[in-house]
């Protein structure tokens, strides 16, 4: 049976989320709230310096003239610089504008435009100059603040800068932040976080105060997670999954180490050692592809004891799920393994993680499998930008894989017409930034939320995510297609996998574009006699051999009409700077349609 909630809890919520951070900090003053790296090193600051620090900031704003509800940008990578703004913002009670660091320089003016930024932190010198470079298209952009850019004392300034202002504000107002705070009501505008839109345009979801402290305070209230905790976060701030993750920090008040590199999320979990932490489904397909592959590489006996080992974890793992006895030869050969090879996979990861949460697309249910067989579970979760990010989550101790979990205490959810999921509850957004007609085919009159995915609750309330909505197609045939399980289910499959994009609207048959993870190939080129950079790699009559293998591996896998009748390996893999992908790694299957049209026309010439 799952677990029973009571919703009570969301009667004696903070007000907001400036005076959810201040009553974090008079609880936890002198434990540790940051953990960030400077250099090689790792420096600490306690919730009291971290107050004290968003206090001075938050100063510096109200010093610059920020008025209530008035948006300041950010514009950079996740630091924490970057939550010391975001909270700073809040409790000086304006509302945080949010803008990837890959986002181009007419999409960033459009969006500080948009919602009418007064400031706009700026990271370093490449966030600044594309400021300058729209100067003219940001008339309320009063100032720019800059991590680690050159400031020109007028119209840039450093953080220290904005600090200094913001002491000498607060020693002609001291109590001010207190005093705002108290002031700030919970359905005041917190957050705008532009999303892709339709016509081309980001939209901007407006998020409440109110939004925030319950998502955290809804997690706590599942008792996930504690002050013991310690969070790794890599995540983009400027994502809602992110955000939700701040959130629950200042709900719980554990420790968050904070270092967005993705290239050093590996390197960064066996230094940090965290308990948990939040990722998008790729950075569990990479690290499975890579263990994979580079125990493949060595062959022999290691290569045999692993396959072994992972055969006995999944044998174990199905009969503890089924309520069945574990036979001792069994439980005997899995004692081995574990202290052979699972715990080396743990180890990986700092061996100390209770878990990991995976949200922002769909992970498959196979990988989550390989890594609860070694030990490591991965919770999944679901919810949407609109709906400030956390709708359903597993829990450590009733979860089902293949599954989002069940609503979120305080949430409501119901399927509408063809099973599109509905959701109701506080983390729902007000509405999309000037745009009513959007925001009015996105809400209902009585408050539910359209997500514009399908679905199927158990009885148990669990939610399983059956496709998007507008990314199912019918074949020419008549039969529907959900592409991401297709997707999904290859990565499983074939451990050298970046993307794999199905197309067949409207044709006999599927098709696919795939790409490879490029550190990946390149160790199997190197053990197959294949020279040459990415290009050539994937070129390789061997390279197409080995990925047609896994194709039909796929294939033997799927229905008749599912399986995919023509492939093509393209010359580069996705990316962010492409626009083939969102900063949270998810495929922007329109725009690889639209740059590979004439490749996809050729399938079926």
């Amino acid at each position: 049976m799952p677990i029973e909630h009571d919703p009570s809890f969301i009667d004696h919520l903070p007000a907001n989320v400036a005076v959810q951070f201040l009553e974090r900090v008079k609880k936890s003053p002198d434990r540790e709230a940051f953990r960030y790296p400077v250099g090689e090193a790792w420096e600490s600051m306690t919730w009291s310096q971290a107050g004290d620090e968003v206090a001075r900031l938050a100063g510096g704003l109200l010093s610059l003239g920020l008025q209530s509800e008035q948006r300041v940008g950010i514009a950079s990578g996740t630091r924490y610089e970057w939550i010391l703004a975001d909270l700073a913002i809040m409790c000086a009670g304006g509302a945080t504008t949010t803008v990837y660091p890959s986002t181009n320089e007419e999409d960033t003016a459009y969006i500080l435009a948009d919602s009418e930024c007064r400031a706009v932190f700026a990271e370093d010198d490449e966030q600044i100059g594309k400021l300058a470079a729209r100067k003219s298209e940001l008339p309320h952009v009063g100032k720019v603040v800059t991590f680690d850019g050159k400031a020109d004392g007028d119209w840039v300034i450093d953080l220290a800068a904005l600090g200094a202002l913001g002491d000498a504000y607060l020693a002609e107002h001291p109590g001010a932040i207190e005093e705002i705070a108290a002031t700030i009501l919970g359905d005041q505008l917190a957050t705008l976080i532009y999303t892709s839109g339709t016509t081309g345009r980001p939209k901007g979801v407006r998020l409440r105060h109110s939004s925030w402290v319950y998502e955290g305070a809804a997690i706590e209230h599942l008792n996930i997670l504690s002050e013991d905790d310690l969070q790794f976060l890599w995540l983009p701030m400027a994502h809602s999954f992110g955000k939700v993750l701040l959130s629950t920090q200042l709900a719980c008040g554990f420790a968050t180490a904070i270092d967005g590199r993705v290239e050093k999320i590996v390197d960064n979990l066996g230094v940090v050692k965290p308990t948990f932490m939040g990722a998008a489904p790729r950075i569990f397909e990479k690290a499975h592809g890579r263990i994979v592959t580079m125990t493949a590489a060595e062959g022999g006996a290691k290569e045999k004891i692993f396959t072994q080992a992972f055969k006995v974890g999944l044998e174990v793992d199905r009969l503890k799920r089924e309520g069945k006895a574990i036979p001792l030869p069994l439980k005997l050969q899995h004692g081995l393994f574990d202290k052979l090879v699972f715990s080396k996979v743990r180890d990986r990861f700092g061996g100390r993680v209770r878990f990991f949460i995976s949200g922002a697309a769909a992970l498959n249910r196979d990988i989550a499998e390989w890594f609860h067989a070694a030990g490591i579970l991965i919770l999944e979760g679901y919810g949407l930008t609109e709906s400030a990010a956390g709708s359903f989550v597993n829990h450590p101790d009733d979860y089902k894989f293949g599954t989002v979990g069940p609503v979120m205490p305080g949430s409501q959810v119901k399927l509408g017409d063809g099973d599109e999921i509905l959701i109701k509850g506080p983390g729902v957004m007000d509405g999309y930034h000037n745009l009513p007609d959007e925001t009015a085919k996105s809400l209902t009159d009585d408050g539910w939320l359209r997500t514009g995915d399908k679905g199927s609750i158990d009885e148990d309330g669990f939610l399983t995510i059956t496709g998007r909505i507008k990314e199912l197609f019918k074949t020419s045939g008549g039969k529907y297609i959900a592409p991401p399980a297709i997707e999904s289910k290859f990565k499983a499959v074939c451990p050298y996998a970046s993307q794999f994009v199905v197309f067949g609207a409207e044709r006999n048959f599927c098709v696919a574009l795939i790409t490879l993870d490029p550190d990946a190939i390149a160790g199997w080129a190197a053990e197959n006699g294949v020279n040459g950079d990415y290009t050539a790699i994937v070129s390789s009559p061997q390279c197409r051999e080995m990925v047609a293998g896994y194709v039909d591996e796929l294939n033997s896998k799927l229905n008749r009409w599912e399986t995919i009748k023509k492939w093509e390996l393209l010359d580069h893999d996705l990316s962010v700077e492409s626009g083939e992908l969102t900063p949270s790694m998810k495929v922007k299957r329109n725009v690889v349609e639209d740059n590979h049209q004439s490749l996809i026309n050729s399938f079926y010439s």
